[in-house]
């Protein structure tokens, strides 16, 4: 059986999806079940239950600091050792983003996930595309930004969510791999003109004091976020890989779309 974490999240309920699309006899686990699901509460050591899993696929579980994370999947690890998992997918982050605000958290899970002692595939997933667009923020009939000209090789949430399923399906051929799941890169520009609106760019100073006075956004994250805008801004994360479109064993779905669609959804007004 297979087993996807973070089931009701974005990725998660996804990954479970193009599994269960591909005839795969897959569950997802969840701190807060639904029917058919297995609780997995990563806060909770003690109560993990990963007996009868053939293969994990370990969503990270990043809505948090740093030493947080990673004692989340340490400890989702520790139970895969003692119940015999005989896989683990880690969704990562792309090798661009090592510079990025919440890489430290993915490559230390890393390091975990290759000492455990049991077979492994990571999955360096780029940035979303629908984050991309989500970060775009609506001001009078246009939008704004802190990314300038810079591009993203972003990618629609879907096709990892497919790769993620593709692997796990047969893990076997893919153990001990590393994939950089990149897409086509995209700039902000290019999201304004598909949604008919200019696109002006605002400085990083401006960009990290608006995240600071954004009600709701825990401590961690106004860094997190200004440190995407950079590395976008600056030209870091960019690069196209060919690891997608070989495990999908197609071409990728059109990350400017998707992007669009996110940018769109969040309406002209004050400020997204």
């Amino acid at each position: 059986m297979i087993l996807v974490t973070g089931a009701h999240g974005n990725l998660g309920s996804a990954a479970l999806a193009a599994l269960h699309a591909r005839g795969a006899v897959a569950s997802g686990g969840s701190r807060t079940p639904g029917e058919g699901m297995r609780r997995l509460d990563f806060d909770d050591p003690a109560d993990l239950d990963l007996a009868g899993v053939a293969t994990l696929v370990l969503v990270s579980a990043g809505y948090a600091e740093d030493d947080r994370v990673v004692a989340r999947h340490a400890a989702v690890l520790d139970a895969a050792v003692r119940d015999g998992v005989g896989h683990v997918v880690y969704t990562s982050l792309t090798t661009a983003g090592d510079h990025l605000g919440f890489a430290l958290a993915h490559r230390a899970t890393e390091r975990l996930v290759r000492g455990s002692g049991v077979p492994w595939t990571i999955l360096r997933n780029g940035l979303y595309a629908e984050l991309f667009g989500g970060l775009l923020m609506w001001a009078g009939d246009g939008v704004e930004s802190a990314f300038g000209e810079g591009a993203l090789a972003a990618v629609a949430r879907e096709d990892l969510a497919e790769a993620a399923a593709v692997v796990a399906s047969d893990p076997a051929p893919h153990g001990g791999r590393v994939y950089d799941l990149v897409g086509t890169p995209v700039t902000a520009g290019q999201v304004a003109g598909g949604l008919g609106v200019a696109h002006r760019a605002i400085s990083l100073g401006e960009y990290r004091r608006r995240l600071l006075g954004t009600p709701g956004l825990l401590p961690f994250q106004p860094p997190m976020l200004a440190s995407i805008a950079t590395g976008v801004r600056h030209g870091f994360l960019d690069g196209t890989a060919p690891d997608l479109a070989d495990l999908l064993g197609r071409a990728p779905r059109d990350p400017l779309a998707a992007a669009v669609g996110a940018a769109s959804v969040t309406g002209p007004g004050p400020g997204a």
